[in-house]
């Protein structure tokens, strides 16, 4: 997604985020493919562009899920969709469709900056976790690329948060 044009180079940060369906937890605590959903492709893709990301993947195994998602994009970028709502349709320009991880890093690294950080969420206890601030720092110092990843189903597989660079902090209430 592309940034403001009122934008200072001292608040362009490589930031990426990725919507992950496999490996996910089921309730029973097994790998699974989740759903793609129509919400996973518009909503997260409209706040990316709200914050200003640099890109939004949604990550999929599945072939039919990706040739949905391209369907549903093509409707809002190209056909009657981009007439009837063209401000989706600006959201949905950017959005990368891919089969697994490796080609969310190929495609962020060939921004010059190499391979991003992995930055997982998880609202579960225990993961060694990067504090929101820490990560902030990060992302303001411009050396890296990072990309948040979001799971979906139960969560992402334990043996794919082993994987990343780091989990950020859940988030607690009161």
């Amino acid at each position: 997604m592309k940034k403001r044009e009122d934008e200072s180079p001292a608040t362009i940060m490589p930031f990426f985020i990725a919507l992950l369906h496999y490996p996910m937890l089921n309730k029973r605590g097994a790998a699974v493919a989740t759903s793609v959903t129509n919400f996973d492709i518009h909503d997260i893709a409209r706040a990316g562009k709200t914050y200003g990301v640099d890109g939004y993947f949604i990550v999929t195994p599945i072939r039919m899920q990706r040739d949905f998602i391209h369907r549903i994009i093509r409707h809002w970028v190209e056909e009657e969709g981009a007439v009837y709502n063209p401000t989706r349709g600006d959201a949905l320009r950017d959005v990368e469709v891919a089969a697994d991880l490796t080609a969310v890093g190929a495609s962020i690294a060939r921004n010059g900056k190499g391979e991003p950080l992995w930055v997982a969420t998880s609202a579960r206890a225990g993961a060694p976790a990067i504090a929101l601030e820490e990560l902030r720092e990060k992302l303001a110092s411009g050396e890296q690329n990072v990309c948040l990843l979001f799971g979906t189903g139960h969560g992402i597989y334990p043996d794919l948060l082993e994987l990343v660079d780091a989990v950020l902090e859940p988030i607690r209430g009161p």
